[in-house]
């Protein structure tokens, strides 16, 4: 949903010293919060890392029991941690140089959880540069779901019929989520967008065949299959909740919509209020103005860089949003329900008419269901 009055129609871009963002940033690195935090990530990363072992001690361990889906459900917040990761590290908050961080990345991404880094920070590049812009951010675009409502009258197929109700459906399929990552990151192995593809393909596939090796060989095939669909499952659920708040029901822009750099940032984003627990269970991605506005910030300053943020956006005279974890899935929700809107009218007959799809009596009964 665009919202023009929100939205200033400044074209200028980041450059000038005087500029509304170099003011900002000269203000935060004064602050020493665009500094690198080692000792943070050494420690990060050997938690992360050791969650992630004694996960896979556990599975052993516990072997052929039902209590295997414990461990599946423990597993799945491991390799959502482990993706949170992937993250900071391709965003260069680990490593300045480019090469020890595609190394990492793709260890952790690609070996370690079976995600796609090349595929993934290729898209997650174009989605920071344009958040919510309907046709250049990949984030947006129309796929299951329909995002606003010129995307829902243009629909067809699976998102036209899910469109109607995707609000009550948002959560259900996030738990396909995690699928959808893995033959993400295999699909994309066919583009030359994707860098070093061979040696990302023989990573990705030397995960999956580990990974299903592990489960067929410790349990039965009932037991096997069964931790495969939790695991996946709730893996998928967590990374779209940990995601879902950050952008969805915001200010969406369209063709040549797009304002300054600071303002392209701010309004499109959403932060998320809440304590330690929040910070962890989302990898501190509820700061996602500021982690937005500087994306190589390491993860421990976001919070400090908050209080820098709000006041000068106070001072220029630019919205910042922050909620509630839970308010921030309603405002989703509710901005999910509103996009389909067109689909459960009568102007979904009037749109069917227009194209010529179908018999009039056809469209509207479309309409009427």
């Amino acid at each position: 949903m665009t919202t023009p009055a929100l939205v200033p129609h400044s074209r200028s871009r980041r450059t000038g010293a005087d500029g509304d963002y170099a003011r900002l940033l000269r203000r935060v690195s004064d602050a020493g919060l665009m500094d690198r935090r080692p000792g943070y990530y050494v420690i990060r990363l050997g938690l992360v890392g050791t969650a992630f072992a004694v996960g896979w001690g556990a599975f052993v361990l516990v072997g052929d029991s039902w209590w295997t889906l414990m461990v599946a459900a423990f597993m799945a917040v491991t390799f959502a941690q482990v993706a949170l990761v992937m993250h900071d590290v391709a965003h260069r908050q680990v490593f300045r140089l480019r090469r020890p961080t595609e190394i990492m990345g793709r260890v952790v991404g690609n070996a370690g959880i079976g995600l796609g880094y090349g595929w993934w920070q290729d898209k997650h590049t174009r989605h920071h540069a344009n958040p919510n812009h309907e046709a250049l951010d990949p984030d947006v675009a129309p796929d299951i779901l329909v995002w606003s409502q010129r995307q829902a009258r243009g629909s067809r197929g699976l998102p036209r019929l899910i469109g109607r109700a995707q609000a009550f459906l948002f959560f259900p399929l996030l738990m396909l989520e995690g699928l959808n990552l893995h033959v993400a990151g295999v699909r994309a192995l066919r583009s030359r967008a994707v860098k070093r593809r061979v040696l990302e393909g023989a990573l990705l596939f030397g995960h999956f065949a580990v990974y299903l090796g592990a489960l067929f060989a410790i349990l039965p095939a009932d037991k096997a299959f069964a931790f495969f669909a939790v695991h996946q499952a709730l893996f998928g659920l967590y990374m779209g909740c940990i995601f879902a708040p950050n952008h969805k029901g915001m200010p969406t822009f369209t063709g040549d919509d797009r304002p300054d750099y600071l303002r392209r940032q701010v309004l499109t984003s959403r932060n998320v209020r809440g304590g330690a627990l929040t910070d962890i269970a989302l990898g501190g991605l509820n700061y996602q103005i500021e982690h937005h506005l500087f994306p190589s910030m390491p993860t421990p300053n976001l919070r400090h860089a908050q209080v820098i943020v709000r006041d000068y956006c106070a001072e220029i005279g630019v919205p910042y949003h922050e909620t509630g974890l839970l308010s921030s899935y309603r405002e989703a929700l509710r901005h999910l329900h509103q996009v389909g809107a067109p689909l459960r009218s009568g102007e979904a007959a009037r749109e069917a008419d227009a194209r010529g799809v179908g018999s009039s009596e056809d469209a509207h009964r479309e309409a009427d269901e």
